[in-house]
């Protein structure tokens, strides 16, 4: 009865592994990148954009990413907007583009990002860990009211635990590729 849940399973554990690789995505690194402004939202006619949707990002010469509105309008809106966001970046506006240069990191802000990473990582393995519990359950209620067996309960916990182990190995794979990109001077 129990195995139909696998596939489900794999799916929960997935998404809160794309979850933890989107928040490792808005983590500076020194080097700069396109994805850190995925989440910043501009005022354009009234609603509320994605930034990559009323304008072109690159990265440019060195550490600067430039950014190129479709509409030079909107220009105010975007520096604002880059402003107030909490990627610590000051924009630098000519009336036709903008370049948004990243400094280096210092040591010190290395290590606090190593420690957000950290902090974001357990909150995916607990996400992970949850589903687990979650069917766990599902899985000693099946039990209990006789539609699977004992050894078959054991089986498909042990199923249940290797695929946890897999999605928390994955995470792990991604705390050592950002903090390797962190570290990088």
């Amino acid at each position: 009865m129990g195995k139909e849940h696998f596939k489900e399973i794999e799916e929960k554990m997935k998404k809160a592994v794309e979850v933890v690789k989107k928040e490792f995505q808005n983590i500076r690194t020194g080097k700069p990148s396109v994805g850190i402004f995925d989440e910043i939202k501009v005022s354009y006619y009234g609603n509320m954009m994605p930034l990559n949707q009323v304008a072109t990002l690159k990265v440019a010469e060195g550490r600067t990413v430039l950014i190129q509105p479709w509409d030079k309008s909107i220009i105010g809106e975007i520096e604002k907007a880059i402003l107030k966001s909490e990627l610590g970046l000051t924009p630098q506006n000519d009336g036709q583009v903008i370049r948004v240069v990243f400094p280096p990191l210092t040591e010190e802000r290395r290590k606090e990002l190593v420690k957000i990473v950290h902090k974001e990582a357990e909150t995916g393995r607990v996400a992970i860990r949850n589903i687990r519990r979650d069917y766990l359950e599902i899985f000693k209620k099946e039990k209990q009211e006789g539609k699977i067996s004992e050894d078959e309960f054991y089986r498909l916990q042990e199923e249940l635990q290797k695929i946890t182990d897999k999605f928390i190995e994955e995470i792990e794979k991604l705390i050592e590729m950002k903090e390797k990109e962190i570290m990088e001077v």
